[in-house]
């Protein structure tokens, strides 16, 4: 064995220095190095996952023939859709989230589902018994999922040859090792490694790798940035450990949209699938409460309703509060200033709070004028009918402004039994403002739908 070596590098990206520098000359974070031992082994004992060589010649692409493969459809239309259809032959993806969210639990119900894929699931984090434990509470049975509870990718790629799976899962990444690395399990060469094998072993078997990663403690994913580059698809698994509700995004899909979003309900048999997310989103009160609208957003092609949540109080600590959860702060401090300067609201001596019920974060600019609407609201104590809702955004003059799919968003409305729905005027064009058993009330700018709300209060 050769003597071993040592080398330093940067947890952000992975760039590999001899020595200890204090800024990556690579991304340019500052005291991100770390001193890892390395060992270069001799290349024809240092193959992790052994293959035909097939010589590799320069073709034209018009040259090039290829079989479009069908998706892998699972019973699970939340995560169909988040990967643009269903799963990839010999796609990587990798799934990350936060301690105790359910990413565990996800994959082991996927491949307790798919009982006609022979799935092999690899745990480097638990036993088979807490395995069989989990699975119990799923109430789920399947003869082809198989576990393996194993940290060695050498050894996991023996056991791979011999049994051939068609799914494969690994959990997690940051706990598997190989022998050519002599860095522990976790580390940025190890977790760089292990991912490589993985990805040569579905590229060239043609066989989906699923790996869940782990995330550091500001949100991104545990190890180097080319690892969100190695592999095909980065799911992220969102949501309150406290809360029942969660979601998966897609933060990168090679083979489908990005803006794709799946909703869950956290239950003790498992993940229950939330196919009319709308409903969960907007609470249900007896009685009308000032500072509550409903605003109409997209995620990917799917239309939701989210309720949004104001307060509004005279500062009595000296500088006034401006506090927003789940919506941009930068753009909350935005509208509040088009409030007082084209609505002549007196908002610089109130503290605000603003709220998005469900735990969503959201970002689409159609929930400008619920946003207003609510600041409105509370700010005069007087509140918005229960069946009116809001798709539109907002510019610096005050001015309602078009926004896209608005045809959706309608329908998405009145499917739910809203009465009235305020769009821009500019989307009005070729719509028809008396559909079915909704009404579409087009605006152009704030004061007419100030007028409109709450001049009979």
């Amino acid at each position: 064995m050769a003597k071993a070596k040592t080398a330093y590098f940067c947890q952000e990206c992975g760039y590999n220095s001899p020595k200890w520098v204090g800024r990556c000359p690579s991304c340019g974070e500052w005291n991100t190095f770390v001193q890892e031992v390395i060992e270069k082994e001799d290349k024809k004992t240092a193959v992790s996952w052994k293959s035909v060589n097939l010589a590799s010649r320069p073709r034209a692409i018009a040259e090039i023939v290829y079989e479009n493969e069908p998706r892998i459809r699972t019973f699970d239309e939340e995560l169909n859709r988040v990967l643009g259809g269903g799963i990839v032959p010999g796609s990587l993806v990798l799934i990350g989230g936060e301690p105790g969210i359910g990413k565990s639990t996800l994959m082991l119900q996927i491949a307790l589902t798919l009982s006609d894929k022979k799935v092999l699931y690899v745990s480097g984090e638990e036993s088979e018994a807490q395995i069989k434990m989990r699975a119990e509470r799923m109430a789920a049975k399947s003869d082809n999922c198989f576990i393996l509870t194993d940290t060695q990718t050498q050894n996991i790629f023996r056991q791979i040859e011999d049994f051939q799976p068609e799914i494969l899962i690994v959990d997690s990444i940051q706990t598997m090792q190989s022998t050519y690395i002599e860095s522990g399990a976790g580390s940025v060469s190890q977790v760089r490694e292990c991912t490589a094998e993985f990805m040569k072993y579905a590229k060239e078997m043609g066989v989906p790798v699923f790996l869940i990663g782990h995330i550091t403690k500001d949100g991104s994913l545990a190890g180097p940035k080319v690892l969100e580059h190695m592999v095909d698809t980065v799911l992220q698994f969102e949501g309150d450990r406290h809360n029942t509700y969660r979601i998966l995004r897609t933060m990168k899909n090679r083979f489908g949209s990005t803006s794709e979003l799946g909703i869950y309900e956290m239950q003790g048999t498992g993940l229950r699938q939330v196919s009319n997310p709308s409903e969960i989103l907007i609470s249900q009160r007896d009685e009308p409460v000032s500072g509550i609208a409903i605003g109409s957003m997209m995620e990917g092609n799917r239309p939701l309703l989210v309720e949004i949540q104001s307060l509004v109080s005279v500062a009595t600590y000296g500088t006034p509060q401006r506090s927003s959860t789940g919506f941009d702060a930068k753009r909350l401090q935005m509208l509040l200033a088009v409030l007082e300067k084209r609505g002549g609201f007196r908002l610089g001596v109130q503290d605000v709070f603003l709220n998005v019920a469900g735990g969503l974060k959201v970002e689409d600019p159609a929930i400008d004028l619920a946003v207003i609407a609510s600041l409105v609201s509370s700010y005069e104590d007087k509140f918005i009918p229960p069946s009116v809702c809001f798709a539109a955004e907002v510019g610096l003059g005050g001015e309602v402004r078009a926004v896209n799919r608005i045809d959706s968003r309608v329908s998405e409305a009145e499917k739910l039994g809203f009465k009235k729905i305020y769009i821009s005027k500019y989307n009005s064009k070729g719509l028809d403002l008396q559909r079915g058993k909704i009404e579409v009330i087009p605006v152009a700018h704030l004061d007419e739908l100030f007028m409109s709300l709450f001049l009979n209060q």
